[in-house]
């Protein structure tokens, strides 16, 4: 897999040791169990996938590229790059500007934005509706275009389900920069309608029973549909591609159970003619990361914690994952850690953060699990392991331990 150049302040002494022996002992990636790095009185259990994605560090290098090659050159980003704090304030102090939030406010007036400008696409890509505005302004929208790969592949997906004369079902959070991009490439040849998980889809399997009506249907997606959506006769034909940062597992939930729907509608002799088979939409990273993430589950801890940016999708699916079995914190950075016993974390059911004082245990040894999202630097992760140790005053230092 090709090397990119990122900025070595996203690099880090523990995390890339870590994964550099790893990657020696397991180059395939068929291992899943984690990393334990024991420094006398705490034992650190560190998942085998975590961090800067491909997509990411192609996004990261190019940006920086942009930054480079054009010093004298207002620099736009259509919105944050990826979902992570640390990266898009650094992208911010060296001028970059950001035309819209991520929930699609405008920050800047397109008025604003001239042929001369350059323009960087973040890793989620964008609206056909927003390309061809750039384009009809003289914006180079090639150069820059940072947009994940596999992000890709899900639009050349559901653009070959399109010509198949299949509607396409995309499982995501419908206000999601990502969801929103892939539903607008998805709609330009195919009826699209967008779910979030199971409960939305279980609607959608009544709907396609026969159990709820046109006009309750349209009523519970509206802003969930593509135009002139026709759900007598788009849904029976169907696809299901996902945003590729949801739950891997709830995307294979929801196909399963789409296909059962199917085929008490259809019978099992005519599956095949209506719904296809869309399991090769699911990203590399996403699984690699959620699978490690599972794994952490057959390991003993007090307590995990989860480093990344609060609107990070495939973040708080991590969060998800680990905090039935461990009490979970989902941290930023290490400034969110004041004390030994203090941390401020991030609710993924509220949307809140909250205050804890009861954060590290009161016991001679803690053992704790730390993963990350795709969009995180190794370099934050680093931090908050060494705000840890400083607090813990850990005997073995980093210098010290062995991997």
């Amino acid at each position: 897999m090709k090397k990119f150049d990122i900025p070595l302040h996203y690099r880090s002494p523990i995390i890339s040791k870590v994964k550099a022996k790893r990657k020696l002992e397991d180059p395939r990636k068929k291992d899943f169990s984690p990393t334990h790095l024991n420094f006398g009185n705490v034992t650190f259990i560190i998942s085998r996938h975590f961090g800067f994605c491909y997509g990411v560090e192609n996004a990261i290098e190019k940006s920086y590229k942009a930054i480079q090659e054009n010093p004298d050159k207002r620099i736009y980003l259509l919105s944050q790059m990826i979902h992570n704090p640390d990266v898009n304030n650094d992208l911010l102090s060296q001028g970059v500007q950001f035309i819209q939030d991520t929930d699609g406010k405008q920050l800047i007036p397109w008025s604003e934005i001239q042929s001369e400008d350059i323009l960087i696409i973040p890793a989620f890509g964008t609206t056909v509706e927003t390309q061809e505005l750039l384009e009809s302004k003289g914006i180079d929208t090639v150069k820059y275009n940072t947009t994940c790969p596999f992000v890709e592949k899900v639009w050349n997906r559901s653009s070959k389900l399109g010509d198949l004369d299949h509607t396409i079902i995309i499982h995501g959070k419908h206000k999601h920069e990502e969801t929103k991009a892939t539903f607008s490439h998805s709609k330009e040849n195919a009826p699209s309608l967008v779910v979030k998980d199971i409960k939305e889809t279980q609607y959608l399997a009544d709907y396609i029973l026969g159990r709820i009506s046109t006009e309750e249907f349209l009523t519970f997606f509206d802003g969930k549909l593509s135009k002139e959506f026709d759900p007598l006769k788009d849904l029976k034909r169907i696809g299901v591609v996902n945003q590729t940062t949801m739950l891997a597992s709830e995307t294979q939930e929801i196909t399963d159970f789409l296909r059962e729907t199917m085929i008490e509608k259809y019978g099992e002799e005519n599956i095949k003619e209506h719904i296809s088979d869309t399991r090769d939409t699911l990203c590399y990273a996403t699984n690699d990361n959620q699978s490690a993430t599972l794994e952490l589950l057959n390991t003993s801890a007090d307590l995990a914690v989860v480093v990344g940016g609060y609107n990070s999708s495939n973040t708080s699916h991590l969060v998800e994952l680990l905090e039935p079995k461990f009490p979970t914190f989902f941290i930023k950075n290490k400034h969110e850690i004041t004390s030994i016993n203090n941390i401020q974390s991030f609710d993924i059911h509220t949307k809140e953060l909250n205050q804890s004082d009861s954060f590290l245990p009161e016991k001679e040894h803690t053992n704790i699990i730390i993963t990350s999202g795709a969009s995180c630097p190794d370099a934050v992760v680093d931090d908050v392991i060494q705000k840890i140790l400083e607090l813990k005053q850990a005997p073995i230092t980093i210098d010290q331990i062995k991997l």
